[in-house]
């Protein structure tokens, strides 16, 4: 099959399209036509070698898929070769055909496009799992979302207009994607660039501070982050692109009874993906069968061009999603 490979590690130039061997499901798997898959950050991540691939898993890039199952393994549960379905993986998307678990795997809404599928999985449930079954985001809350126009910052604002409709939501976002934040339903938006989100979040919260702050940047952020998360606030790290170290203030953490959480996705054991995914399937899947809810795509590259959306992404000048239209005829 064909798919998008590396044989050292470095910038986007090191991707190319080469030859693999076609996976195979084993008991409890599924095996799907990829018709299309997305670029996510840890990919760029994986691509520098930071980022291993978890034990077992495909080193081929990509954690999200939509497509068609060619093939089912034993003990696949309800899904039959046929179905139209949007899979999480642990890697392998960038590939024509990619293995699934039965239990990471959904079906796909009828009014759903396969690009629109293949925007879900990653994103839409790393900004469930971490606002609502960590974070416990409620209505009446305020959260602080890092990172204005990327997929988890869109799929964040997504979820809380409809599942916490009166939570109010402050985005930190650059100058040029201020207005876009804000025609997303952000209730207030900072520009990182030019102010300082800790006080802008205590004045605007009338010094109560925030009570879920989804996080990216990691290290430099942390002392601001604590700065303008409340009292029994939750600080939930799901990334440390901007690096992984910082002084820490245990004292004041104490003092405010403060939750700091380090959150991943993509390594949590099997089980735990899969009642995740099912929390996920019952409450989210919903908004996106009536197109209450449609993923944000900035732009379709054909698999070929992955390097080119790496560069993008590199380059934020994405708003939404990027994806990858590997199979153009299924789509």
């Amino acid at each position: 099959m064909k798919a998008i490979l590396f044989n050292e590690y470095g910038g986007p130039d090191v991707l190319f399209v080469g030859d693999a061997a076609r996976p195979s499901p084993q008991s409890g798997q599924v095996l799907i036509r990829v018709a299309a898959t997305s670029v996510n950050r840890p990919d760029l991540v994986q691509r520098e070698g930071k980022y291993p691939a978890p034990k077992g898993e495909s080193p081929i890039l990509g954690l999200e898929v939509s497509g068609i199952i060619e093939e089912v393994g034993g003990d696949a549960g309800q899904w039959q070769p046929g179905d139209r379905v949007l899979a999480l993986v642990a890697g392998g998307g960038y590939a024509e055909y990619a293995v699934a678990y039965a239990g990471h795997v959904m079906r796909m809404p009828e009014a759903m496009s396969f690009e629109q599928a293949a925007c879900v999985c990653e994103t839409y449930i790393t900004a469930y799992l971490n606002l609502y079954l960590i974070g416990l985001l409620a209505d009446g809350d305020t959260a602080l979302l890092h990172g204005g126009g990327g997929g988890v910052n869109t799929a964040a604002l997504h979820l809380c207009s409809h599942l916490t409709p009166q939570a109010r939501t402050i985005v930190t976002a650059s100058p040029g994607k201020i207005e876009r934040v804000k025609a997303l339903g952000a209730d207030l938006v900072i520009n990182y660039r030019e102010q300082d989100f800790a006080e802008e979040v205590r004045a605007y919260t009338r010094n109560r501070g925030a009570d879920v702050i989804l996080d990216h940047i990691g290290g430099p952020y942390l002392e601001s982050n604590l700065k303008a998360l409340a009292v029994y606030g939750r600080l939930i790290c799901i990334g440390v692109t901007g690096g992984a170290k910082a002084e820490i203030n245990l004292a004041l953490i104490m003092l405010k009874r403060q939750q700091l959480v380090g959150s991943v996705l993509r390594s949590r054991p099997v089980g735990e993906k899969s009642d995740i995914i099912a929390a996920f399937s019952q409450s989210v899947m919903p908004y996106f069968a009536d197109q209450a809810m449609v993923p944000l795509i900035h732009q379709i590259y054909p698999l070929a061009d992955a390097a080119e959306a790496h560069r993008s992404m590199e380059a934020s000048s994405h708003f939404g999603k990027l994806v990858l239209s590997v199979a153009p005829h299924l789509l």
